[in-house]
């Protein structure tokens, strides 16, 4: 993070260093003594919250501001997805059947990668959620076309680290499922959804929701494998009970290939304009 003082007062710092060097007595052990920004155990007690809220909202705000995202292309989909040539090792045939969307994500990454590239704003920065499988397909796509990538990983009981395709510089890691979320969004150009499980759903729902309620605009919405899709929901069963709006299922289109993707994005009409109001009510 750059240096960005435009005051002549210490810096934080330095007093930190300063902290470290005072005395040793039993005020300066204490723990009411440590400077409030520098000690963790006051930053993470339950009164803080709203506080690493706003943290965790920051950081990645700031670091990407600095390198120039202007727009993301969010990449959605399964972790447990294998690359084809492990799909013998997958645990269902269905997971075996659905590697080829990895190569799918890969290849569409790399494309809007090189779309990205073509001027001199990031305005296609492809952005995952920095796991495995689709995700990692993802990352590694803009790292074949020699580009960068974000990866947007979260802190979960079993250990894990983000994939290592995603930009060092642009990898960030949440405690908050929810400023996670709105990082995703919160740049999103185009959102593309391959096959997935609990997570993938729920992001898909999410940002569906906002878009159809209008707290979004309206951006290009891919979802990867209509038969898949079409298998575990059942979307003309929702408009016809009312519970969502014949005009609803506009707000999405299926695509099978990256090529056809793409297409669909630079094709997309009503992309940034935002509902007033929500049809059926």
């Amino acid at each position: 993070m750059t240096d960005d003082r435009r005051n002549p007062l210490r810096d934080a710092h330095t007093d930190i260093e300063t902290s470290h060097e005072v005395p040793d007595t039993p005020q300066t052990r204490a723990p009411s003594y440590k400077l409030a920004f520098n000690d963790n155990d006051f930053l993470c007690r339950e009164d803080l919250r709203p506080v690493r809220l706003q943290l965790e909202l920051l950081k990645p705000e700031l670091l990407m501001d600095e390198y120039g995202v202007d727009g993301t292309v969010v990449l959605f989909g399964g972790a447990r997805i294998p690359r084809p040539e492990a799909k013998d090792q997958a645990r269902t045939q269905t997971l075996a059947d659905l590697s080829k969307y990895y190569d799918e994500a890969r290849e569409f990454a790399r494309l809007m990668t090189l779309k990205d590239r073509e001027t001199d704003r990031h305005d296609y920065v492809v952005c995952t959620g920095g796991g495995p499988g689709v995700m990692e397909a993802g990352n590694l796509g803009a790292r074949d076309a020699g580009g960068e990538s974000i990866g947007l990983n979260i802190v979960l009981p079993h250990e894990q680290a983000p994939n290592e395709y995603v930009s060092p510089d642009l990898c960030f890691n949440f405690h908050y499922f929810a400023i996670r979320k709105m990082h995703f969004l919160m740049r999103a150009k185009a959102v593309t959804v391959f096959p997935g499980g609990f997570g993938t759903l729920d992001e898909l729902f999410e940002a569906l929701t906002l878009i159809q309620t209008g707290r979004m605009a309206r951006v290009p919405f891919l979802l990867f494998g209509e038969s898949f899709w079409r298998s575990i929901i059942n979307w003309e069963a929702l408009s016809e009970a009312g519970t969502i709006s014949a005009e609803d299922l506009d707000l999405f289109r299926f695509v099978e290939t990256a090529a056809e993707a793409v297409e669909a994005i630079e094709t997309w009409e009503g992309a940034g304009t935002t509902r007033d109001a929500i049809p059926g009510r």
